[in-house]
């Protein structure tokens, strides 16, 4: 049965209820607004649904499962470790469908009507909404906010099956693999390739460019290279992925690498080569919208389009596609939509990935601060020199910090080691309050902690180390 078309009047319509979206509309209802959010699929989007949270937790499996075989050296000796993957998966199920269902709870708690359908752009303040159900909703806008994310990038000769992989894909498997081939060693490629290599699957990446994680700094990448060596997992850089060959059984990959054409055979084959912007079906053009040629729209430091009234946040627009990003862009726009005095300040934007050992970046590194014009000095210390690495039996990594030689300023820092993702929040913190070095080295740190690591490197900025020798 087909409802007939009716218009509906609000006063923000949210498109896309994922990590951007859901938080827009949460804001934007708290400061007032009639707020109408539009979700096609499922509430939390790509993070929470098929993206951050269950690779975190397929991770975090795959660690107890290696600490549970190779803890011997401080004396715990566990035999016949095995993997029970349909309980895994059952048990990541259930971390994303608290969360998810979290979601709409707080969008109702918080009075924002939820809206199941594909929505449509028909003019520049109106959208029709396709149902789950056939029926077919106009909504007329006084402001919209787009948050639709995106989808992993298909590549020529590659296209998706059973055998072929997206990230989506390689988080539902309903087996460990015995062999997998994983293309693109970035984040994705990295986190996804080390957790199933966990499980004991032998791993191949191929990589494009001269490393693996590119955009790290090369001593941060080579610790995550050191230890995926040490699980067996073959790395191939300057490798071009040119096709595969599919069968009911598995998949033979050919990449040419450094000028010659290798094969390699596996159950599957995992393609994360990035991601593309979820613009193209929403009818921009008929609201006058203005994308780039990657497909990403144009916005001001409020998240405004060139369109009065219409915002857009998180991987559709230009940046990095981070889901703690698009939070911070759809608090923004919201405020702004609201009459505050709310802009977008890109000044720290942390990076992490989930890698082993972890490896996070905020503000700005030593070869960004120099090219833009600041005199730094650097800053280096150890995990090996801290106490609570060495109980917890990690202590490969170190915390690098970028400060201003004048006076001490941070201007960035870098930490690869175990707890990073953690441990990085409190650098992003010094340099939005705009502190030195001597502010943090000045910070009483609890012990023993991973957390004094942040003072100790402080302390190196400053000549005056107490735990490494000068």
């Amino acid at each position: 049965m087909v409802v007939g078309e009716f218009t509906t009047e609000v006063d923000t319509i949210v498109i896309g209820a994922g990590p951007g979206g859901y938080v827009a509309a949460i804001r934007a209802a708290q400061l007032g607004q009639k707020v109408i959010i539009v979700e096609k699929e499922h509430f939390g989007g790509v993070c929470l649904n098929v993206g951050c949270i269950p690779s975190k937790a397929l991770i975090s499996a795959s660690h107890r499962y290696e600490h549970a075989k190779e803890s011997e050296d401080m004396g715990i000796k566990a035999e016949n470790v095995t993997v029970d993957f349909s309980k895994v998966q059952e048990w990541k199920g259930s971390v994303v469908k608290r969360l998810t269902g979290g979601v709409e709870s707080l969008l109702k708690a918080n009075k924002v009507e939820i809206v199941k359908g594909e929505a449509l752009f028909v003019s520049e303040n109106e959208v029709r909404v396709n149902g789950e159900h056939y029926e077919t909703n106009r909504y007329k806008f006084k402001n919209c906010i787009i948050a639709t994310g995106s989808r992993p990038i298909e590549i020529p000769g590659f296209k998706w099956s059973k055998r072929v992989l997206s990230s989506t894909g390689a988080l539902a498997l309903t087996e460990v693999p015995k062999k997998m081939v994983v293309i693109g060693g970035g984040y994705i490629g990295i986190e996804l390739g080390n957790a199933i290599a966990g499980f004991g699957t032998e791993v191949t990446i191929l990589e494009g460019s001269k490393t693996i994680l590119p955009g790290f700094e090369k001593k941060m990448s080579q610790l995550v290279n050191k230890r995926l060596k040490k699980k067996n997992v073959q790395i191939h850089t300057e490798a071009l992925a040119k096709g595969v060959e599919e069968s009911e059984t598995g998949v033979v990959v050919s990449a040419e690498i450094k000028g010659k054409v290798e094969k390699f055979e596996a159950d599957y084959v995992l393609v994360t080569v990035g991601r593309r912007p979820n613009t193209d079906e929403l009818g921009l053009d008929m609201a006058g919208v203005e994308t780039t040629d990657r497909g990403l729209i144009k916005v001001d430091n409020q998240g405004q389009t060139n369109v009065k009234g219409i915002y857009a946040i998180g991987d559709i627009v230009p940046g990095p596609a981070l889901a703690h990003k698009a939070s911070y862009e759809g608090k923004v726009a919201a405020e702004a939509i609201s009459g505050e005095n709310a802009v977008i300040d890109y000044q720290c934007i942390p990076a992490v990935v989930f890698s082993d050992p972890e490896l996070a970046s905020v503000g700005l590194t030593e070869e960004e601060a120099k090219a833009q014009g600041y005199d730094v000095k650097t800053a280096q210390f150890p995990f090996a020199a801290n106490g609570r690495a060495l109980s917890l039996n990690d202590t490969d990594g170190f915390m690098k910090l970028v400060t201003r030689k004048e006076d001490g300023l941070i201007l960035g820092a870098q930490i690869a080691g175990s707890g990073a993702s953690d441990m990085i929040a409190e650098m992003g913190l010094a340099i939005e309050a705009g502190m030195t070095a001597e502010d943090v080295a000045l910070t009483i740190h609890a012990h023993p902690t991973l957390g004094e690591i942040a003072m100790e490197t402080a302390e190196v900025a400053l000549g005056m180390p107490i735990h490494i020798a000068r």
